[in-house]
Formats: structure tokens, sequence, C-alpha cells
């Protein structure tokens, strides 16, 4: 099964469809519509053969629908039929959680996205459960404004990244995760990440969207089934206190 797996972003839309190497994308705006996307991925994708569509939406997602309108883009996406105008089989889910499904080896977890917002999802043995800990209560306002683009906005890059520790320690002593993975647009601000985590690489939500047609049970272990080209993308990062060995 061929699977053409879409990442939908505020700067542009990017495709893969299962045997390619290399994405093809097309610029996003604040108005691109279902419609607009739809016209553009057929113009990219119209010499391809693909069975099944994954997407990810910057939004929340519930039984395959979007539940909400996205923030930086245009309207229309909540009640759009997207498999009767793909014409085929088509799965939606939350942005951060395909980036997650791709990041995902083994055992439990979390993976966090560092944005606009704070995306965040949890796999525990191949079961993937997206999550909104952005909107969690946090000091005087919410993890992602702290840990978000207004925090490293408002209280400069220092205070962010004290932030971003903190608000990792808090989840991780929370969920108990074997490893954390943090993503994103902001994982570049990070030259050292927090204990118990590595970085993630955008190009994992292609291999998010592959994997979303496969059973959970088929997901418990893929620390071997990353392809080599993202395995050689995952950015590298010195890991804080590499001497303490500590489970978080």
């Amino acid at each position: 099964m061929k699977v053409l797996a879409i990442d939908i972003g505020g700067t542009h839309v990017k495709l893969l469809v299962t045997g390619q190497k290399e994405h093809s994308e097309f610029a996003s705006s604040p108005e691109l519509t279902p419609a607009m996307l739809l016209a553009g991925v057929r113009k990219l994708a119209k010499h391809w053969k693909y069975d099944v569509v994954s997407f990810g939406y910057p939004g929340p997602v519930s039984h395959n629908r979007p539940l909400a309108e996205p923030f930086n883009l245009g309207k229309g996406w909540v009640g759009f039929d997207y498999r009767a105008a793909f014409k085929r089989p088509v799965k939606i889910i939350n942005d951060a959680a395909m980036q997650a499904l791709g990041s995902y080896r083994r055992g439990r977890m979390l993976f966090l996205g560092l944005g606009t917002g704070l995306g965040s999802a949890m796999i525990v043995d191949g079961v993937l459960e997206p999550m909104e800990l952005g909107h969690l209560p946090y000091k005087k306002a919410t993890f992602e404004d702290y840990i978000g683009i207004r925090g490293l906005e408002k209280h400069g890059k220092k205070k962010w990244l004290k932030h971003v520790a903190d608000v990792v320690q808090r989840l991780s002593a929370a969920l108990e995760p074997d490893e954390v993975v943090i993503g994103g647009g902001n994982i570049h601000q990070l030259k050292v990440l927090p204990p118990g985590c590595r970085a993630g690489d955008n190009d994992n939500a292609f291999l998010g969207g592959f994997r979303l047609w496969q059973k959970s049970n088929a997901r418990k272990n893929l620390a071997g089934a990353m392809p080599d080209r993202i395995k050689r993308k995952e950015t590298k990062v010195r890991v804080m206190n590499k001497t303490k060995k500590s489970r978080i």
C-alpha cells in the first residue's frame, strides 16, 4: 500500500509518497483553505501513484475530523469532506502527533513540539495518544505561553531555555516516559538538551504519516525501522549531565 503523507505548515505544505527519497512542497499562507490544499497536492502529485492519504493538521483532531479552524491558515477545514475530495481513504491527525509517531522507537515516549505553541503526544507500546498539554496551567499562564514562541519573544532566550528545562522535568515526572523527543521549529534554539531527551526532525512527520496506516501492535518496537535518510538527519545535540543515567 502506498501512502501519500502531507505535512501542513504555516509557511509550506510538504508531501512525500511511499518509496520517494525527497519531499515536494508548495507555499502555504494564512489564507490557505482545504480547496487550495487539494489544488496544490493535485498539481505536485499528478504523476504519483498512492492508495491512501495521511496528513498532519495544525489543530485539534478527533475521530479523524478537525475540531477547530487552524490559527495560522484560512477557514473551511472543519466539516470538509476530505475522503470525497481526495477520492481515497484519508487519515487526519494532529501535526505534533504525526511527528511523534515518526519519531517513535519503543516503550513509552513523550513528544514535545516547540513551535508557535507546544505540541504534544504520548506513545505507549505503539499506541498513540495525541495530547494538549500546552494548555495546562503553568506559573501565571500556560505551558505554551512560556515555552511557545510567545514565551521566547517575551522572556528572552535565557529565561525561555530555563522554562523549557523546567517544563520537561515536570511533564517527565508526571508521565514517566522512557524518553522524551523534542521537535518543532524551535528545536534549533536548544544547543543542549535536558537529560533523557533526544532531538527529533521535521521529516519524521512523513514517517509518521506512513506508520499511521499500521496497526498499533506493529509499532511496538520500531528502533530499527527508521529509514537511513531520516536517521542521518536527526539533529545531533549534546545531552546535559552525560554521567547521570537517571530515567525521567
